[in-house]
């Protein structure tokens, strides 16, 4: 999936001989400027037509430059706040949106149709938009993340810890496929520039026109500080021999070329995190019970992971799996299926299904089938009489949709361990679960697996036993069917990665993937000490009491460590009795004096719920003030049970605050109060907290 020349020469083809004078030459941007050179250009033919399109060389650019670069100058994007790094990405993808044609003519160069370009183009445009929205929407606009409430680590409270993260003072290296030139560079970038660190992006040669045409898009808008991005179109030559103990390196691509930048000596001297997602042979399994509705699914699912991008997808189902008494009906439907694929031309309104990206990925798909045909036999495709829908057939890349049977897997070794990077499949039967569990697992790890099966069949033995050997598994029944995603769709919100052979990576992941990015340290200290670093109240820190309300101060006036102590309330019995006739809520341990008295609580106590509302009315302030709305309640505990005739007192501390971007100018301005809140009985016990979310207007 990478080229094997980031570590060593290649020899160059007929076509990447040809003079280059009339092609595109490609270039990098690297120091806040375009670089390009003829010098040990290689040249990337047209997936169509085998005619030379672009030429791609790194010569002459100082690794070591872009290196300092980066970091010289990312001291400014990890001192902006995460909603500022997030309205800038949600900027970037907006602009990028409205330039996504010229993006689909490029892609056409690639062999891709313009749906399967879609999931490149407005997938990866769409990744954005979905990281920005999460960072918005679960971190505070800080600078880092606090990960966990006061630990306490003494007996009377000065000295504790929380854990914290923050941007790396490094770079990250993204080494991307070809197969999703803007999608797989967008997915690595958003987490990456979300927490703050700058990237340097190596894209695969085929395809790294677009890529280049998104950094160039990118670079228009002027909306990231300088050095926070950095392309290099050819090999990345030294690159790694200048990073160090706070930078990072990401690769996707095969297995080979993986392995060899895993173990370069300096990755290792300094610990250098390396994050790899690899081939692998990702597995469709029928389930044991599988009626004809289920079998249709199943189908349906190898069939458009076989056809789409004309399988060139790291997520494709290489094998599939099926109860052997269904393996000839699944085989008969899946080759009336394929038989009305039309390879061909992309830009031909009738083409169903696109070419692979060059004649070198051809020729690789064409060596893997007939490693695989020594295992199985070819019952469908292959590379033999196969029309194409293309005016000149004979120099495009394409490939048709080939699948193989596979009747004796346990005796083979190929199947398992060999990916044809596209649009091909091995069918194989199983006899029983421990059974297709030891064939699952000899893929040796993989991204994912689907599981189909009847909606009200119970897989739980499957899943548990596969989990293991996946990054994802993917249940698909009628049920699910009408929205799922589907088998091959890596989303922002889950990882994407797959232990062993699959590389041992987790990109993806939401929040996860932007801490991976980020340094997590345990700062220990006073209480003092912590509030002072995470801009958190932390319990036992110094408060603040005044003798005007809380409630009464806008956003701007609020200091962390305000508090308010309430007037005391007695709970009543009437209290109980009314809450429950005002609620509906007459569980017996509050109403039912007989049967409360052989609870767990000897005697009828006060609903959780009421306790949070009489906290309410002691805290609130009922006159207009710049308080607007409650915003919301987290980390609600009820600690110990409210009886009649026991007194409640409120401790309301301001804890953090949040200004909010103003998008609507007329409406005020105003951002978001979190209140620690405390509810103590008559003793001082603790008996219920929580934090409440306050929308508070800001001064004009």
């Amino acid at each position: 999936m990478l080229d094997q020349a980031l570590l060593e020469g290649t020899s160059k083809s007929a076509a990447e001989q040809q003079p280059v004078s009339e092609v595109i030459q490609l270039g990098s941007f690297v120091y806040g400027t375009w670089h390009s050179s003829h010098e040990d250009a290689r040249t990337v033919v047209h997936a169509i037509s085998n005619e030379p399109i672009y030429t791609v060389s790194s010569h002459g650019i100082d690794m070591q430059q872009v290196v300092e670069y980066a970091k010289q100058n990312g001291a400014i994007l990890a001192n902006w706040t995460f909603h500022q790094r997030a309205n800038a990405l949600k900027q970037i993808a907006q602009h990028l949106l409205e330039h996504k044609e010229d993006f689909y003519q490029l892609a056409y160069a690639t062999g891709a149709t313009r749906k399967d370009a879609w999931i490149d183009i407005e997938g990866g445009i769409q990744t954005l938009f979905a990281y920005s929205s999460l960072v918005r929407r679960e971190l505070n606009d800080e600078k880092i993340i606090t990960e966990d409430s006061w630990i306490q680590l003494s007996k009377n409270g000065t000295f504790g810890a929380k854990h914290i993260l923050s941007p790396k003072s490094g770079v990250a290296v993204h080494i991307n496929a070809f197969n999703f030139p803007i999608w797989g560079m967008l997915e690595k970038i958003a987490p990456t520039l979300l927490a703050g660190v700058p990237c340097i992006v190596k894209p695969a040669t085929d395809g790294a026109q677009l890529t280049q045409a998104v950094v160039k898009a990118i670079e228009d808008t002027q909306l990231l500080p300088k050095g926070s991005l950095q392309l290099i179109c050819g090999q990345i030559d030294d690159l790694f021999d200048y990073l160090g103990p706070q930078d990072s390196v990401t690769f996707t691509g095969s297995a080979y070329t993986g392995q060899k930048l895993r173990n370069h000596p300096h990755l290792n001297k300094y610990s250098i995190p390396f994050s790899m997602e690899a081939d692998s042979v990702n597995s469709a399994i029928l389930s044991p019970e599988a009626d004809e509705a289920t079998v249709d699914l199943f189908i349906r699912e190898v069939f458009r992971e076989m056809t789409t991008k004309a399988g060139q997808k790291c997520t494709a189902i290489r094998r599939a799996f099926v109860p052997q008494a269904q393996l000839e009906q699944v085989q008969q439907k899946l080759i009336a299926k394929l038989e009305k694929v039309i390879v061909g031309d992309p830009q031909k309104q009738d083409t169903t299904m696109g070419a692979l990206a060059s004649p070198k990925q051809k020729l690789d798909v064409e060596n893997k089938v007939a490693e695989l045909a020594k295992d199985a036999k070819i019952v469908f495709g292959g590379t033999t009489n196969f029309k194409f829908n293309a005016a000149t057939p004979e120099n495009g890349a394409f490939f048709p949709p080939t699948l193989l049977l596979c009747e004796q897997p346990l005796q083979a070794t190929h199947v398992h361990t060999t990916e044809a990077f596209g649009p091909v499949c091995t069918l194989m039967p199983y006899q029983s679960i421990d059974e297709l569990a030891d064939l699952v697992a000899r893929g040796e790890g993989s991204l994912v697996a689907s599981v189909v099966k009847n909606s009200h069949e119970n897989i739980e033995q499957i899943i548990q036993k596969i989990a293991p050997w996946h990054g994802r598994v993917h249940i698909l029944d009628e049920e699910s069917a009408k929205e799922s995603t589907g088998h091959g769709s890596p989303l922002p919100h889950l990882i994407h990665g797959g232990p062993g052979r699959a590389g041992g990576g987790e990109e993806l992941g939401g929040i996860r993937a932007v801490k991976h990015y980020m340094q997590r340290t345990a700062i220990q200290g006073s209480p003092n000490s912590l509030t002072q670093v995470t801009h958190s109240w932390t319990a036992g820190s110094n408060i603040k009491q005044d003798r005007v309300h809380p409630f009464k101060k806008d956003f701007d006036e609020l200091v962390i460590g305000e508090r308010l102590l309430t007037a005391r309330r007695t709970v009543t019995e009437a209290d109980i009795v009314n809450f429950a006739c005002l609620s509906g809520d007459y569980f017996y341990a509050h109403t039912d004096k007989i049967a409360a008295a052989d609870s767990f609580f000897g005697e009828r106590v006060a609903h959780g719920y009421f306790i949070v509302s009489a906290a309410a009315g002691l805290f609130v302030d009922a006159a207009q003030g710049p308080v607007i709305a409650n915003y919301g309640m987290d980390n609600l505990r009820f600690v110990e049970p409210v009886k009649i005739g026991d007194s409640i007192r409120v401790e309301l501390t301001c804890k953090q605050k949040t200004p909010k971007p103003q998008k609507d100018l007329s409406q005020p301005a105003h951002g978001v109060v979190v209140w620690d809140i405390k509810v103590k009985n008559q003793r001082g016990e603790l008996v219920a907290t929580y934090d409440i979310l306050t929308l508070v207007a800001r001064a004009a």
